[in-house]
């Protein structure tokens, strides 16, 4: 089983902070760093928050770490058009050495488009574009040299593109949710990786992709299984609970769909996880400031999973 950190800030995060954590993250053995693409907090109403951009974040990541993976749960769809954000991730994956993974998604938080003014369409149309963006961002890795890539859709059009971005090997695509038709479907037509969301009716939704998978013709088997697991963990209950307390009332909240407890507990959730079929787990965390969790969770958590 894989073990990864996934950022998200409680009261946002300078780069400093997001780099000291990620840096952490890489020294204590995980197998991935991921952060968020929000520009608002998990408490709507936080006026202190500091957004920072995603990509922009990992970029400055990929020159200063040297060998965790680096990405997005869930790069948001809508704030980027599909032709630049293919050239972002190539170039991100370029300055890691060959590190970046894309997850991406059709958006969800319309305040946040509210406050930056970023169009939000009705979901539907959310999910058409994604689709397109998807077939123009794989198709653009995957043209030829010498070749050039053009699509024609309802929301985007690319004309004989001759600058096309090349990675050396094409990153891995993430896509992720806990609804039971669309986003499965898109994970069957273009993931390497399928996402469930949180960690509740993990087992059935991952049925749900394989039957989608094998309707359309593609091998379940080639894609990872992954969920993302809210996690504070203390070296006995009552740390756990006095770290859990420190993140508030909305970092509470968000705790409630994960665990709260000891090395012992995060394990015994880990195994059930694994016995649910996910391969891959995001510890999702909220206050970037504590090293000292990641360091626990990496030196407590990460050497036991091999006997899951």
């Amino acid at each position: 089983m894989r073990l990864r950190v996934l950022l998200e800030p409680h009261h946002g995060a300078s780069y400093d902070q997001i780099l000291a954590l990620a840096r952490a993250t890489e020294e204590s053995g995980f197998d991935a760093f991921f952060r968020s693409d929000h520009y608002q907090g998990i408490d709507p109403d936080d006026t202190s928050y500091r957004p920072t951009d995603s990509w922009t974040t990992l970029a400055g990541l990929a020159v200063q770490t040297e060998r965790v993976r680096l990405g997005t749960l869930m790069t948001a769809s809508t704030y980027r058009r599909p032709g630049p954000l293919a050239i972002t991730v190539a170039t991100v994956d370029a300055m890691s050495g060959g590190r970046a993974e894309l997850g991406i998604g059709a958006a969800w938080i319309e305040q946040e488009h509210r406050y930056l003014g970023i169009p939000f369409p009705p979901l539907g149309e959310r999910f058409d574009r994604l689709g397109e963006q998807l077939e123009i961002i794989t198709g653009l890795w995957a043209t030829p040299p010498g070749e050039r890539f053009s699509f024609r859709g309802k929301h985007y059009q690319l004309e004989e593109c001759a600058s096309v971005p090349r990675p050396a090997r094409r990153p891995p695509v993430i896509i992720g949710g806990a609804g039971p038709r669309r986003t499965p479907a898109l994970a069957a037509r273009f993931a390497d990786e399928f996402n469930s969301g949180m960690s509740d009716g993990l087992a059935a939704r991952y049925a749900n992709f394989r039957r989608i998978c094998e309707q359309s013709g593609r091998d379940p088997a080639g894609v990872r299984l992954s969920t993302t697991l809210p996690v504070c963990c203390g070296p006995t209950r009552a740390a756990a609970a006095r770290r859990a307390a420190a993140l508030g009332e909305a970092g509470a909240r968000m705790l409630t769909m994960g665990v709260t407890g000891t090395p012992g507990d995060i394990l015994g959730r880990l195994a059930e996880l694994h016995a649910a079929g996910a391969d891959t787990v995001y510890f999702h965390l909220y206050d970037v400031t504590d090293l000292d969790h990641v360091r626990l969770l990496g030196r407590e958590v990460l050497p036991q999973v091999t006997n899951i």
